[in-house]
């Protein structure tokens, strides 16, 4: 069956990356900045998916920003960590509330956002960037009380955070050794998507689809 999907943060690497996989699939609809969505702006991003018709199987918010990491507490700054927050965190909730009336109510459906191991407080072990960690675990929070409320609406839905592990874009230039491509980590995440069931929504998985420590 053809699936319809929407990436928002389309013009990234990752986010190219999903929608050349995802059109393998179907119909992709692809959102990006330079559609006009910012998602720190919510009337940015209540018009651009309010233009938007019909439902979509799957939607994935692609965005994210590192900013610059504070490797000790000195370096902690307290206007990155909002910042960090409202693109990391806020921005793809903003993303789900103008999107959940497009996902279907009568089969199954996706909502993935990409989040990232640091931000498991279970598996922090070096301690360091503060404001990253911080906005990747609120993510998963939101994520996961999102997904208890949707379910009362959307009983098949899926909503899932997601760790891509090192992808090598720009977005991690000058950050690990061991990197995938896009393509390999797109390939790698929607493999995971499509194996969760509704009875898993709200969790944080990596890409081999193994449950992620809180």
């Amino acid at each position: 069956m053809s699936v319809r999907s929407l990436v928002v943060g389309a013009s990234g690497g990752i986010g190219r990356a999903f929608c050349r996989a995802l059109a393998q699939e179907g119909e992709v609809c692809g959102l990006s900045r330079s559609d006009g969505v910012d998602v720190t702006d919510e009337s940015s991003v209540q018009r651009s998916i309010g233009a938007l018709e019909g439902h979509f199987d799957m939607i994935i918010v692609a965005t994210g920003a590192l900013g610059t990491p504070e490797k000790s507490l000195r370096s902690f700054d307290a206007t990155a960590l909002s910042a960090q927050i409202a693109v990391n965190a806020a921005g793809p909730l903003l993303v789900l509330k103008h999107s959940a009336g497009l996902l279907p109510r009568d089969r199954r459906s996706v909502f993935a956002v990409l989040s990232a191991r640091v931000g498991s407080i279970g598996d922090n072990r070096l301690g360091g960037w503060y404001s990253y960690r911080a906005s990747k675990a609120a993510l998963n929070q939101l994520l996961h009380t999102a997904s208890i409320e949707l379910a009362r609406s959307h009983r098949h839905a899926v909503l899932a955070a997601l760790h891509p592990g090192t992808v090598d874009t720009n977005f991690t230039s000058g950050y690990g050794n061991e990197k995938v491509s896009a393509d390999v980590a797109a390939t790698r995440l929607l493999a995971v998507l499509n194996a969760l069931r509704p009875e898993q929504s709200g969790g944080f998985y990596d890409f081999a689809g193994k449950a992620v420590p809180w």
